[in-house]
């Protein structure tokens, strides 16, 4: 029986952080580690229980605004140290950050030290109204963690307490992405040509990830290269109803791309989608780190991406794909159109960005650099 370890995630879908958490929880060396993870249900719970991973439904309600707030910490920190003595655990890992803040007591309460996994520039969604409230939450959950791990050195900058972060690049499991898939399938489904020429991206329908910026850009590409088609695969996961998808819709038919740009809906699985296609496009705001970039080069594709965020530490400009200056769809669309006019220059890149992925990011790697983490706070 390994180290025993609690895991916090408070998500009631599949994002990306969570599909992280569950190749970590997959990569452990269970000779060493024995998790047990405290989350809220649903599809995550399910899945780590198919790892063969003890689960326990611990709700950790949303606290901004609620009326409720520091009696739903109380009631929430409290259950998860009731289960840390329960399972006697030796460390608690925080993987989101409203895990953290349930941790951050938690650890407190029965004297256990906190791994807090952050993976994003804001303790919220977005740019913080407030810059010193978020400024001053992560460097009160900064003091708390024994150690922080986060997935870029973009997320690392942001925060207040370097000496405790250590950088950990998100992975995958690279065996399940084959460059030589057949796409052909899903153009049959979506009612693409077969041999068109496909641009596509990959993200959930929220206003950072760029969908508006992908369909300004298109229709430059569209100008020069009438015989193009477009893919926004992805959906509204989250169901957030602030009429974003129907601005979309609205946008795609104002600038004549209705009939050229298909948009697929969330799709459980995108390497599909991915094998379809010609370039892969990554236009949204800074990433924390941007999975499916990685994905992308995985499938033998090249990446166009704003130069920001996590990207450069992803993607090598010239080698496994483009990025160009942030926000600008001119740009965008040029090198799209570029690579477009130049199969081999799609295929070295392709070629190029699978290697990186086998060499930088795989599953492995990923655990194998946690599992150093957590041993060097159990020592």
């Amino acid at each position: 029986m390994g180290h025993k370890l609690l895991l916090l995630d408070h998500a009631e879908a599949l994002g990306g952080a969570e599909n992280s958490l569950l190749l970590l929880i997959k990569h452990l060396d269970h000779s060493r580690w024995s998790p047990t993870l405290a989350c809220s249900g649903g599809p995550l719970a399910e899945r780590a229980r198919g790892l063969g991973v003890a689960v326990f439904t611990l709700p950790m309600q949303r606290l901004r605004r609620s009326p409720r707030a520091l009696q739903d910490w109380l009631t929430g920190a409290r259950a998860i140290a009731a289960l840390a003595r329960q399972i006697d655990a030796e460390l608690i890992y925080a993987n989101t950050v409203r895990a953290a803040i349930y941790g951050a007591l938690a650890t407190r309460l029965v004297g256990l030290p906190l791994i807090w996994h952050m993976r994003d520039f804001w303790l919220g969604e977005s740019r913080p109204r407030y810059a010193w409230a978020d400024a001053l939450g992560k460097r009160l959950l900064s003091a708390a963690a024994t150690r922080v791990i986060t997935n870029s050195h973009a997320v690392a900058s942001n925060l207040p307490v370097r000496r405790k972060v250590t950088v950990v690049h998100n992975g995958i499991e690279v065996r399940r992405f084959d460059p030589d898939m057949d796409g052909q399938p899903f153009r049959q489904e979506q009612g693409i040509p077969s041999h068109a020429p496909l641009v596509g991206m990959v993200g959930r329908l929220r206003p950072w990830k760029g969908q508006d910026r992908f369909l300004r850009a298109l229709a430059r590409v569209l100008a020069q290269i009438p015989e193009a088609w477009f893919a926004i695969i992805g959906g509204a996961i989250f169901e957030i109803a602030d009429g974003y998808t129907e601005q979309l819709q609205k946008l795609n038919t104002d600038l004549g791309l209705a009939g050229r740009a298909i948009f697929t809906g969330h799709m459980e699985d995108v390497r599909p989608a991915l094998a379809a296609l010609d370039v892969f496009v990554h236009p949204g705001d800074p990433e924390p780190f941007g999975l499916v970039n990685i994905e992308a080069m995985a499938m033998g594709k090249p990446v166009v991406a704003f130069h920001h965020g996590a990207l450069p530490e992803i993607v090598a400009d010239t080698e496994t794909g483009v990025l160009i200056a942030p926000r600008d769809e001119a740009a965008l669309a040029e090198a799209v159109i570029a690579l477009l006019q130049n199969p081999a220059l799609r295929q070295s890149m392709g070629k190029a960005g699978r290697v990186r992925v086998e060499t930088r990011f795989t599953a492995e790697r990923m655990a194998t650099q946690v599992e150093a983490v957590l041993g060097e706070v159990l020592a």
